[in-house]
């Protein structure tokens, strides 16, 4: 029993030595894995990431120093130009227009009396009954009491203005973004005015600064449609129109980009100020193009075609080419491109036709391994 089954196997090893001699011959030269020449549109876009903003936000400060007395308004808050927000302590404000009010009274005062004392002197001096210096005297004292006066109304003023100030109103319509203080918190406005509040002023009309590279800016012009994500809505595609290429180059680690500005419509408030977009700017489109995948103009097959000799070789370096069939064997097809969308490319001139297979990548052939037979003892 068991040399017959030594038998058999050796029978089949030799049925299957057979059939890859006979079958395997064939498929001697490469494999290739192929993509068509089809026909659909192509869009050039420039990508880019940027943040969208307002397009006006507002830094609400206070150029008083205080104590926060209320707070009006917090975060998301909608406000209307001119709208109390908070109210800083007036206490020490309101003691010091009433010093200045006092002031003020004392300087009209002085005034008064340095008037009537100029007149009598006037009088005086027309009857000859005092001296010009007395005359010059009264007149000073009047002028310095009327500065005096004028300088009191001034500083009643600024105290007023100061008072003022310490009721910090909305100087927009919007929306509150941002709120920076609380109750019994403490502002200096001594060297720089503190921000308070951020206001956006109109949330239903966005912009997204994004930060184009210098290769790419010189294809950007104002006007172009602009297509762009978030993270919040990924399956959502918004649009957007370029409103502003700025010339003020931005410099990181050498790297120059530019920044290019995103007129975006947010009727819907979905869009939220400090969201990062994933712009692509549409440069041009072409509809029903002719078309060849991208990978078909990187494939170089490893081996020369036959009939390919030097001249080939140097006809080759002068333009792009992709490879097409001729009996199992690479054909080299010069082509002119056109726009590309990172996936196909426009054939502007070539000899290609729609359905028409191309080469785009070279298959490793595994070389086949001749089976080995029982053991004989």
């Amino acid at each position: 029993m068991t040399k017959k089954l030594m038998i058999g196997a050796a029978a089949a090893a030799v049925l299957v030595i057979i059939l890859i001699l006979v079958f395997g011959g064939k498929g001697d030269g490469p494999e290739f894995r192929t993509e068509p020449v089809t026909r659909g549109d192509i869009q050039a876009t420039v990508t880019a990431t940027g943040t969208v903003n307002a397009v006006t936000t507002v830094l609400v400060g206070t150029q008083v120093s205080g104590t926060i007395k209320n707070i009006y308004v917090d975060f998301n808050s909608r406000v209307k130009k001119g709208q109390l927000i908070a109210q800083i302590d007036p206490t020490m404000l309101e003691a010091q227009v009433a010093q200045e009010k006092a002031n003020v009274a004392k300087a009209e005062a002085t005034f008064r009396d340095a008037e009537r004392t100029l007149k009598r002197n006037r009088e005086l001096f027309a009857k000859n009954l005092t001296p010009r210096s007395d005359l010059d005297t009264a007149e000073t004292n009047f002028d310095g009491a009327k500065a005096q006066l004028e300088q009191s109304k001034a500083s009643l003023k600024v105290a007023d203005t100061n008072l003022r100030y310490t009721s910090i109103l909305s100087p927009v319509d919007g929306v509150v973004i941002s709120r920076a203080v609380d109750i019994g918190q403490t502002v200096a406005a001594s060297f720089q005015t503190p921000t308070l509040f951020t206001i956006a002023q109109d949330l239903t009309k966005m912009q997204i600064d994004t930060n184009v590279a210098e290769s790419d800016i010189g294809v950007v012009k104002v006007g172009q449609e602009v297509d762009f994500t978030v993270d919040a809505y990924p399956d959502t595609t918004f649009k957007g129109k370029v409103r502003q290429k700025r010339q003020a180059p931005i410099t990181v680690q050498n790297v120059v980009t530019y920044d290019v500005v995103i007129q975006v419509n947010n009727r819907d408030l979905k869009l939220m100020p400090g969201m990062t977009a994933n712009v692509s700017i549409i440069i041009m489109t072409k509809n029903a193009a002719l078309r060849i995948p991208n990978a078909a103009l990187r494939f170089r097959p490893s081996e020369r075609p036959p009939g390919a000799g030097a001249g080939a070789a140097a006809a080759e370096k002068k333009g792009p080419v992709v490879w097409g069939l001729d009996k199992g064997k690479p054909k080299r097809i010069p082509v002119t491109p056109g726009i590309s969308d990172g996936v196909f490319t426009e054939v502007v001139s070539g000899d290609l036709k729609e359905g028409q297979p191309l080469i785009v990548e070279q298959l490793k052939k595994n070389k086949p391994q001749t089976p080995s037979g029982p053991r004989m003892f």
